[in-house]
């Protein structure tokens, strides 16, 4: 709910309406936001690797940036130190075969980015992002390596965005039949054969969970229409 009031610009967001989507905070919980500069994460994932080596905290930093963000030079001095320091951070590419509307095999010749971190003797691993088991794995064997103190992972998560980048994009450099396709990997629906296929959880009980989630959205939605904007200050 106070991400949602957030995106609603309200006192009770998570910057207390200031910040909006790009500017998403919340130390409770370890999450260190968004950042409206692309690829600016990169780097300051990695100094929030850094903070938890030196404090020896045993916690770990999960650095996400999209397929564009690669593509900035900071990737590579970023890579360079991370594994010269051998710091615990994870990074992870959110591969959406497109930035805002440029694929990638038209911005590099390098089309799988996991490649990006053999210059620098990191370990790294394509993953299927249409596949939560996948993700789930690959996500463990960085992390436990981070923690480990042998230093950073590369993933390249295969992933797709159904909709455009913004609300303004006609999605003109992709198809109809292409979007289709991904859409039939759709990641919930492999949750929920995964779950009817091992008899987890009945066809009643995937409802309820439904109607669950159905209300906390509408809480979070209530919870940011009532809330009260900056006062400016």
């Amino acid at each position: 709910k106070y991400m949602m009031a957030e995106l609603y610009g309200k006192s009770t967001g998570l910057s207390k309406g200031k910040g909006g989507s790009m500017h998403m905070f919340s130390k409770e919980v370890g999450l260190m936001g968004g950042h409206g500069i692309v690829g600016a994460q990169i780097a300051m994932g990695a100094g929030i690797a850094f903070a938890e080596q030196y404090k020896n905290t045993g916690n770990i930093c999960v650095t996400s940036m999209g397929d564009g963000a690669v593509r900035q030079g900071i990737l590579h001095e970023t890579f360079n130190m991370a594994m010269t320091w051998k710091l615990p951070v994870v990074f992870c590419v959110e591969n959406k075969q497109y930035a805002m509307g440029t694929s990638v095999k038209r911005t590099s010749n390098v089309t799988n980015l996991a490649d990006l971190a053999d210059s620098y003797h990191m370990p790294n691993m394509k993953v299927d992002g249409m596949n939560p088991d996948d993700c789930y794995k690959a996500f463990k064997e960085a992390a436990e390596r981070a923690r480990k103190g042998e230093g950073p992972t590369l993933l390249d998560i295969n992933t797709y965005r159904y909709k455009g980048h913004s609300m303004s994009d006609p999605q003109k450099y992709r198809t109809k039949t292409e979007v289709a396709e991904w859409m039939e990997q759709d990641p919930i629906t492999h949750c929920f054969d995964v779950i009817k296929e091992n008899k987890w959880l009945s066809d009643t009980e995937l409802d309820e969970i439904g109607d669950w989630v159905k209300n906390e959205v509408k809480e979070s939605v209530e919870f940011a229409e009532n809330s009260p904007y900056p006062d400016g200050k």
